[in-house]
């Protein structure tokens, strides 16, 4: 579309003037009407979360999103630009996104008086249309409302002249959409500033008697904690807000897998193909949705999806380095990669224990009952007492990191219920594939009490239950 440069030629082709939580409700309009997310790249929210956040942005509110970390807040929060006009007109040379029809800056209302027509008109893209603030105890309200500008008054300005203002971040995001993350850490005296922004829309600058008509959609997020610990948000400004939204962590296993696979960016050796059976992505989905239910892990302070998505990287980082060692052809993470999730997972997580070392035992629990709850859900049990009854003779398997994949087919031949396993756990009979599944269903069988296990280091011997 040809974008006008002047005032008279923007009245001309017939644009038409929006607040811009009108613009977001009609584009969102559009959206849910074609059936289409309103936000995109989020999964696990379609029937929660998504419902309550396009009802506040038909209804016009300002919204915090309220909830404990890595869940997507901050996602939501930005994938809202694209709700957006592409491009928006704007007086040529404001500081504030003036609306070429209803100016509310001096430098812009003196330049379409003079001008009238003739005013130039420059066009902003909706990225540039969005502010963010981390707030942080030392924020001011210059930072966020604006303050007198020294040098501009050193220029020769009176203080007493508007055009002495350096505009903050929010007049500057005028016509978009500012948000604040983590909100209960800006001071309480400077939430105060923000009071005028919500429900009047306009702000004040030191002792000037000015008045910013803003237009612009607040979002802010918040962690439940934040209340208590580092800070809390004034009930005035909690008030203002037309939205209070809960986010969740995955509800299920299901949709921790599908998040893993949409963020989770794996390495990718040059020649090395990367096969990732669904039981291995599934044991790594299930660990957080273990550490959300432990008891020995401060359920407070969140088990974060971010810790799902580094542990995946790091199981197929660790698989890869296994398979560059050992000279295979193929990356097929397997039981024993689960080693090295320790320090993906410690950082994550806080745990209710000052018992040095105890850490570790309660992460190696927390996996094991991940192995056996996907085991259990992936393994029909008909098919596996033919497996148990062949250790019955005295077979012996050895398993680890430093045995090659090829080093398993010989569980294939002596046990060939195994093939039915394989066929269950739909992997392949590559040597890498089938060093996976035979890791796995030892390890199962071995968690489910029905075979013994020997383990030193990172190595372990399976071997049959005596009669």
């Amino acid at each position: 579309m040809h974008r006008p440069g002047t005032l008279g030629e923007l009245r001309e082709q017939g644009w038409v003037s929006r607040p811009v939580k009108q613009e977001l409700r009609e584009n969102a309009i559009r959206r849910i009407a074609a059936g289409e997310p309103v936000v995109q790249g989020v999964v696990g929210y379609e029937d929660t979360v998504l419902p309550q956040l396009e009802n506040a942005i038909l209804a016009g509110h300002d919204v915090i999103l309220l909830g404990e970390r890595g869940q997507a807040k901050t996602r939501m929060i930005r994938a809202l630009v694209g709700l957006l006009d592409e491009w928006m007109p704007v007086v040529a040379g404001s500081e504030v996104n003036d609306d070429p029809y209803h100016p509310i800056s001096q430098h812009a209302r003196v330049l379409v008086a003079e001008r009238g027509d003739e005013t130039p008109i420059e066009w902003v893209h909706r990225d540039r249309r969005f502010s963010e603030k981390l707030a942080t105890p030392d924020t001011s309200i210059a930072d966020l409302i604006g303050e007198v500008d020294p040098i501009k008054v050193a220029e020769g300005r009176y203080l007493a002249d508007e055009l002495t203002i350096h505009y903050g971040l929010v007049p500057r995001t005028n016509r978009g959409i500012f948000a604040i993350n983590e909100l209960p850490d800006l001071a309480e005296r400077i939430q105060v500033g923000l009071l005028n922004v919500l429900e009047e829309r306009d702000v004040q600058i030191r002792g000037y008697k000015i008045r910013l008509d803003l237009d612009l959609l607040l979002m802010a997020s918040a962690n439940p904690e934040d209340y208590t610990n580092r800070g809390r948000i004034i009930t005035p400004l909690k008030d203002r807000f037309g939205a209070q939204i809960r986010t969740h962590y995955p509800l299920d296993v299901e949709l921790e897998m599908d998040v893993i696979e949409q963020e989770a960016q794996l390495v990718q050796a040059e020649g090395l193909p990367v096969h990732i059976p669904e039981f291995m992505t599934e044991v790594v989905a299930a660990v957080s949705q273990q550490a959300r239910r432990s008891p020995h892990v401060n359920q407070r302070s969140g088990v974060s999806v971010r810790m799902s998505i580094a542990n995946y990287e790091t199981l197929v980082a660790n698989a890869t380095r296994r398979a560059l060692r050992n000279g295979e052809d193929e990356v097929v993470p397997r039981v024993s990669d689960l080693e090295a999730l320790v320090p993906s997972t410690a950082g994550k997580v806080e745990f209710e224990t000052v018992d040095d070392g105890r850490e570790e035992q309660i992460l190696d629990r927390i996996v094991k009952a991940a192995v056996l709850e996907t085991f259990r859900s992936a393994c029909r049990p008909e098919q596996l007492v033919d497996l148990v009854h062949g250790f019955d003779d005295g077979l012996v398997v050895h398993t680890g990191p430093d045995v090659p994949a090829s080093g398993y087919a010989t569980v294939l031949d002596e046990l060939p219920a195994f093939h039915a396993v394989l066929a269950d756990l739909e992997v392949g009979e590559s040597p890498a594939q089938v060093a996976s599944a035979v890791e796995f269903v030892l390890e199962g069988l071995h968690l489910a009490k029905r075979l013994n296990k020997d383990a030193a280091g990172t190595r372990a011997t399976y071997r049959g239950k005596p009669a």
